[in-house]
């Protein structure tokens, strides 16, 4: 049983600012980012995490995976040429950008801490960053954008998808928050913080696409 008394005065852990409870006392609404977050003491372990992800049976040569994956694959295929070094950031199981963008000519590597762990491709610079459905699952959310950031080339973008917060969604019925891996849900003002704050240049939202320019 998850008490009251037992779940006040949680910090962000994007921004350190103080926080309400938003949901049940396992999901907790910051006062100055608008990020929603999962509890610390009910973050998922990383056997919890690899068994979820590896439920997913990502298929790279699946049509409808790669249309899903298409507002970040159309944008870099618009914003870049082929000689544009790329990161897809969170490959996961099917690294379905990597495998669009190479099929089209382009250079892209990828990391995943649980199944790409290659901390070597982590010292390059690159002109763009693709996060598919990875952001929501980070603990550390501000170590983990200031890592990208930090990764890009000046006017580099990231290219982040996920699936935004917003008044209108009922979030006791909502899909995003039931996957117990999901411990970082962003709002548009959450966004905003981000840009501010670390320093990009800009952020456009459409849809699940955020972009984020260095």
């Amino acid at each position: 049983m998850i008490t009251k008394e037992a779940n006040h005065d949680k910090t962000c852990p994007l921004c350190q600012g103080a926080s309400s409870p938003f949901y049940q006392f396992v999901f907790f609404e910051c006062e100055s980012c608008g990020g929603i977050f999962r509890a610390p003491e009910l973050l998922p372990s990383l056997e919890d995490e690899k068994s979820r992800y590896e439920e997913h049976h990502n298929d790279v040569l699946d049509a409808k995976y790669q249309q899903f994956v298409s507002p970040i694959t159309s944008s870099v295929l618009r914003d870049y040429l082929t000689e544009s070094l790329g990161l897809d950031f969170g490959s996961g199981t099917g690294p379905v950008i990597s495998k669009v963008l190479q099929d089209a000519g382009y250079k892209i590597y990828q990391y995943d801490p649980i199944f790409e762990n290659k901390p070597e491709v982590l010292e390059h610079k690159y002109d763009y960053i693709a996060c598919c459905e990875v952001i929501e699952h980070f603990h550390y959310p501000k170590k983990e954008f200031e890592l990208l950031k930090s990764l890009l080339k000046p006017r580099g973008k990231l290219y982040c998808m996920t699936h935004l917060f917003t008044p209108a969604i009922n979030f006791d019925n909502w899909y995003y928050r039931r996957d117990k891996t999901h411990t970082f849900i962003y709002q548009p003002k959450t966004m905003d913080w981000i840009r501010k704050e670390l320093g990009f240049g800009s952020v456009s939202i459409d849809g699940r696409l955020i972009t984020l320019t260095n």
